[in-house]
């Protein structure tokens, strides 16, 4: 199972745009909210902000799963 799930993701990033476009925004998503948990303390801005990037990572990681899901669909009924 895992290395069907590795082969469906191996594919979606050589051919779907927005899959790949997703999975970059997640990844950098994490990074910026890293780069702040790695600060002792926060000003309320960077909390705030903080607070936004996690939400902007959630709908990423949603986006992945709904096109995942999608493309599980498309070769289950085949």
């Amino acid at each position: 199972m895992v290395e069907k799930h590795s082969a469906l993701l191996d594919r979606l990033r050589r051919v779907n745009d927005d899959f790949v476009m997703w999975e970059e925004k997640h990844k950098r998503l994490e990074k910026e909210i890293r780069s702040l948990n790695r600060k002792h303390v926060l000003t309320p801005e960077e909390e705030v902000l903080r607070k936004n990037l996690q939400k902007e990572k959630l709908i990423s990681k949603d986006k992945i799963k709904e096109i995942v899901r999608m493309e599980e669909s498309k070769e289950n009924s085949k």
